[in-house]
C-alpha cells in the first residue's frame, strides 16, 4: 500500500474571509460526487466527519455559518486521493479569524497556532466584497462612528485594526516567512472570495488584486520572500444566503438562497476561476498547492 503523503495546507484569513464556509463547500463537492474533481475523497476521522457534517448542513440549506467557537485549536484532516491514485492527507486548522488578528494586532501566537501554520503550503483567503482600502485615520474613525464629522480637536488615535486589509496580509504573510513559522520557499493559493459580489468590475482575479490590493501584489510579485503563488477568484456560495437565525430573531432571509436551494445539483454554486478557465472544482488550488510530491 502506498504511503501517505501529508503536504499540509493551512487556510489563513482574517475576520468574516470566509474560512468555514470554504471547508463546507470542499466538503460537500468531494462526497457528494456530483462532478469530477482533480482529487477525490479517502478517509477521515470520525470527529472530523461530526465536525463537517455540521457546517455542510448549513452551507446546503444556503445559511451562513454561525461565527466559528472553538476551544482551542481545531484542525481538519482528509485523506484524499490524486488522479494516479496516490494517497494524500491534507489538514486544515479552522481557526478564528481574530487568531490572525491577534498577529497583527498584538504581534503575538500561540504555540499550536504556530504548529499549523508551519505548513509549506498556504492558502490566503480574502473577501473581496469586504477589502479594506486605505483611509486617513480620521475618515476611518468617522465612518465607524468614533469621531464626529469635521476638523478633530485632537490627533486622531491610531490603532491597529484601522490598518487596511493589505497591509494586514502582507503583515501576516512576512510573520509565516520569519522565525518561528518560517519554512523556507512556499506555496502560497490567494483565494479572493466572495467573486459573485466582485465580479460586475469586469476584472480578472489577478487584475482584482492588483487594483485593489496592490501593495500585496506588489510582495508577492517581488519575490523578496520566495512566495510561489497564484490567484483565484473564488465563488463558495453563488449567492447571498439566509442569514443564521441562532440566537438572532432578525435574521434576514433572502431571495436569493431560495434559487440556490433550488439547483438540482448543488456543486454548481461553486465557481473558481484562474487564468482564465473557470470550474466549479476547489480540489485544484489543493493539487496545484502539492506541487511535486
Amino acid at each position: 500500500m502506498a504511503a501517505i503523503v501529508e503536504p499540509n495546507v493551512s487556510i489563513v484569513g482574517l475576520p468574516g474571509s470566509g474560512k468555514t464556509t470554504f471547508l463546507a463547500a470542499l466538503w460537500h463537492l468531494i462526497q457528494s460526487g456530483e462532478i469530477a474533481t482533480r482529487l477525490r475523497f479517502g478517509s477521515m476521522s470520525n470527529e472530523d466527519y461530526a465536525y463537517l457534517n455540521q457546517i455542510v448542513k448549513l452551507w446546503r440549506r444556503a445559511t451562513e455559518q454561525g461565527r466559528t467557537q472553538i476551544a482551542g485549536m481545531k484542525s481538519v484532516s482528509m485523506n484524499l486521493v490524486d488522479g494516479d491514485d496516490r494517497p494524500i492527507r491534507v489538514s486544515f486548522p479552522d481557526v478564528p479569524g481574530e487568531d490572525y488578528r491577534r498577529m497583527w494586532e498584538d504581534r503575538k501566537v500561540d504555540e499550536e497556532l504556530a504548529e499549523n501554520l508551519g505548513a509549506s503550503n498556504i492558502m490566503l483567503l480574502v473577501n473581496g466584497d469586504r477589502i479594506k482600502a486605505p483611509a486617513w485615520i480620521t475618515e476611518r474613525l468617522h465612518l465607524a462612528g468614533l469621531v464626529e464629522k469635521g476638523p478633530a480637536e485632537e490627533p486622531a488615535r491610531w490603532e491597529p485594526r484601522l490598518a487596511p486589509t493589505q497591509v494586514q496580509l502582507v503583515d501576516l504573510l512576512q510573520h509565516l516567512m520569519r522565525r518561528p513559522l518560517d519554512r523556507g520557499s512556499r506555496r502560497l493559493a490567494v483565494m479572493i472570495g466572495a467573486w459573485d459580489q466582485v465580479e460586475g468590475e469586469g476584472l480578472s482575479p489577478m487584475d482584482f488584486q492588483v487594483a485593489k490590493l496592490p501593495l500585496l501584489d506588489q510582495y508577492l510579485k517581488s519575490g523578496r520572500d520566495g512566495w510561489t503563488f497564484r490567484t483565484y477568484g473564488m465563488s463558495a456560495q453563488g449567492g447571498e444566503f439566509d442569514e443564521n437565525d441562532e440566537n438572532n430573531a432578525a435574521a434576514k432571509t433572502r431571495a436569493d438562497a431560495n434559487r440556490l436551494r433550488e439547483l438540482d445539483n448543488l456543486s454548481t454554486r461553486i465557481r473558481l476561476l484562474q487564468g482564465g478557465a473557470e470550474s466549479h472544482d476547489l480540489t485544484e488550488p489543493l493539487e496545484w498547492l502539492m506541487g511535486d510530491r
